[in-house]
C-alpha cells in the first residue's frame, strides 16, 4: 500500500510547521498545562472560595500578559526582519 503524499503528517511522525510563533505555542501549552493542575489543586490549597477565584484570576491574568507580551516580541522581530530583506522572499 503506498503512502498518501497528502498525509498530514508526511510519514514522519508529528512535525509543526516552521513558524515564528511556535515557541509562544509552547508557552501556552505549558500554561495551560499548568493552569489546569492549579485548578485541580486550589481546592485543597485553600480553604475560601475569594482565596481560590482571586489564585485563578491572578494566573490566568498574568499568563495572558505573558502571552501577549511574547507575541509582540516575536512579530517585533518578524518585521524587523522583514524591513531588512526588502525583496519579501
Amino acid at each position: 500500500m503506498a503512502k498518501d503524499s497528502s498525509s498530514v503528517t508526511g510519514g514522519k511522525g508529528l512535525t509543526v510547521a516552521p513558524s515564528p510563533l511556535n515557541e509562544v505555542k509552547l508557552d501556552l501549552g505549558v500554561i495551560l498545562t499548568v493552569g489546569g493542575l492549579l485548578l485541580l489543586v486550589q481546592g485543597r490549597v485553600l480553604e475560601s472560595l475569594l482565596p481560590q477565584f482571586l489564585l485563578l484570576l491572578s494566573y490566568g491574568v498574568l499568563g495572558a500578559i505573558w502571552v501577549v507580551v511574547r507575541v509582540r516580541r516575536v512579530m517585533a522581530q518578524f518585521d524587523c526582519g522583514r524591513e531588512q530583506d526588502p525583496d519579501g522572499s
